[in-house]
C-alpha cells in the first residue's frame, strides 16, 4: 500500500473514532446532577452537585403549597414562579439561595440544562414525566424529588421587663 493511501485510510478511520469517543464522553446521565433542599430563616437553599464536567445553567424556584401539600404539576408550572434564583453552576457543589421568602409552605423546584441544550435535569415531581416529554432533548428526573418546605415566621418578641411582664427574682 502506498504511504499516501495508508495515511488517508488511517485518517478516515481515526476521525470517526475520535468523534465517537467525544460523544460517549459527553453523554448525559440521570445521576450527573443532584439537588439538596433546605431552609435557613427566610431563605430556601438548593445545593446543586454538578458531575457533568461542564457548566450548567440552573434555576431553583418556589411555588405555593397550600396546606403543605404538593399541588398538581400543571398548577405549579402554568402560572410560573415569582420566587426564584438562577445562574451558571460550575462542576462540583454550588448553593443557590432564594432570599426573603414570605412565611408559608412552598414546593421547591429545581432544573438545570447544559450549555449546548442537549440535556436537562429536573427535580422529580408527580407528573414531571409529562412535562419533560415536551422538551426535544434528553431530560432526566433527578432522584431528589421536589419537596414541600415551610418558611417560619419571625419569633414573637419577648416583652421588655417592666412592661407588664412578671419580673422573676424581684420583690
Amino acid at each position: 500500500m502506498r504511504p499516501i493511501a495508508r495515511a488517508a485510510l488511517i485518517a478516515a478511520a481515526t476521525v470517526p473514532l475520535a468523534m465517537a469517543a467525544t460523544a460517549v464522553a459527553s453523554a448525559a446521565n440521570a445521576g450527573d446532577v443532584a439537588y439538596a433542599f433546605g431552609v435557613d430563616g427566610t431563605s430556601v437553599t438548593n445545593t446543586i452537585t454538578n458531575n457533568t464536567g461542564g457548566v450548567l445553567t440552573c434555576t431553583t424556584s418556589l411555588a405555593p403549597a397550600p396546606g403543605g401539600v404538593l399541588p398538581p404539576i400543571w398548577e405549579v408550572m402554568a402560572p410560573g414562579q415569582s420566587l426564584y434564583t438562577s445562574g451558571d453552576v460550575q462542576p462540583g457543589a454550588t448553593t443557590q439561595t432564594v432570599t426573603e421568602v414570605p412565611d408559608g409552605s412552598y414546593v421547591v423546584l429545581a432544573s438545570c440544562g447544559n450549555a449546548d441544550n442537549t440535556a436537562m435535569w429536573a427535580s422529580d415531581y408527580p407528573g414531571i414525566g409529562e412535562v419533560l416529554d415536551l422538551f426535544p432533548l434528553e431530560a432526566f428526573a433527578v432522584q431528589q424529588a421536589s419537596t414541600v418546605v415551610t418558611v417560619p415566621g419571625a419569633a414573637p418578641a419577648l416583652p421588655a421587663p417592666g412592661a407588664g411582664a412578671p419580673s422573676f427574682g424581684s420583690s
